[in-house]
């Protein structure tokens, strides 16, 4: 199983610990989903690795690690960027949230405005997305825009490899130039059902692309 570690953080740290103090009276138990973060940190900047090499960069308004779950599970409520690296330490994905959810060191759950561009420049946006790095895949059930160069493609039920450059999408729609009619690439209709696609072309200077925080 993939792990992976926070190797350097900076910003201000907040740790919580249990009261020793005797007291006669105690309150009601607090629900496994109302605990306190175990740990909370501000203005967090740090290097993520995966086996020992540095694979993420993490940027975060404030970052909140809760103990009631093994491993921990790590939450970013206030806004969240990630850059991930190869094995050359070039970047191959840039993603955003408004939310984010790491679960089981394993399972990114991205909430709110969602934004990830991949190396070919493609931009995809959602409110939903799940990364499981075990499999490395992602996928989501809410509606999916991506945008390419010269096209346009919109669907829900999306499945993809963890690049974003393999993926498929269902009850598709878009926008295509007529040239494309010609090529190896389907053009989707509204009565289509679904459409894999494989795009390789890179965003022009002025498409939209996530924003580090």
């Amino acid at each position: 199983m993939r792990k992976i570690l926070a190797i350097l953080v900076t910003g201000t740290i907040i740790l919580f610990g249990a009261c020793a103090a005797e007291q006669e009276h105690v309150a009601d138990a607090i629900n496994e989903g109302d605990s306190l973060a175990f740990m909370t940190a501000s203005g967090v900047s740090t290097l993520i690795s995966d086996s020992g090499v540095i694979r993420y960069k993490l940027v975060a308004e404030d970052w909140q690690i809760h103990n009631s779950t093994v491993p921990a599970t790590w939450k970013f409520l206030h806004g969240f960027f990630m850059e991930r690296f190869d094995e050359n330490m070039h970047t191959d994905l840039f993603v955003q949230a408004d939310t984010a959810y790491l679960h089981k060191q394993n399972l990114w759950e991205l909430r709110g405005r969602v934004l990830i561009k991949n190396l070919e420049g493609t931009l995809f946006i959602t409110e939903e997305l799940f990364w499981d790095m075990d499999q490395q895949k992602m996928w989501n059930h809410m509606p999916m825009d991506i945008y390419m160069p010269d096209r346009e493609l919109h669907g829900t039920e999306f499945q993809s490899n963890e690049k974003m450059t393999d993926y498929t999408v269902k009850n598709s729609e878009g926008k295509f130039p007529a040239s494309d009619t010609e090529s190896d690439m389907p053009v989707p209709t509204p009565m289509q059902d679904s459409v894999i696609a494989n795009p390789n072309k890179k965003l022009p200077d002025n498409t939209p692309a996530p924003n580090k925080r």
